[in-house]
């Protein structure tokens, strides 16, 4: 498969989950969520969806169950939405690199404070 429809797919898969995620995903338990990246496998069978998580501990966990359990809804919404001879199998994966820059933000503010 070309590098060129690879990153396609990923992008067209990226923008269809993130529109779902904004206007047709009814589940409540859903929210404070937004897509940061799709990498998709060179056969185009599997599909990595990086998402990012906000709000308190306890509501993070009770979105990521919920994610997980409707990645039959996604996969169906993403074959009709993106023309494709199969659809990949999708995976959430936890995002976890806004998380970590405040973490460094937060370390470099504490260095500067330290040296004054």
């Amino acid at each position: 498969m070309g590098k060129m429809r690879v990153e396609k797919v990923q992008e067209a898969i990226r923008q269809e989950v993130s529109k779902m995620l904004l206007f047709d995903v009814k589940n409540p338990k859903i929210h404070d969520v937004s897509v940061t990246g799709v990498e998709v496998s060179k056969d185009l069978s599997y599909a990595k969806i990086f998402v990012s998580l906000y709000g308190s501990k306890e509501g993070r966990e009770e979105t990521w169950d919920a994610l997980n359990k409707s990645v039959g809804f996604f996969r169906s919404e993403i074959a009709e939405r993106v023309r494709l001879r199969y659809t990949p199998e999708l995976h959430f994966v936890e995002d976890t690199s806004a998380a970590y820059a405040a973490h460094i933000e937060e370390l470099l503010a504490k260095i500067k404070r330290e040296e004054k």
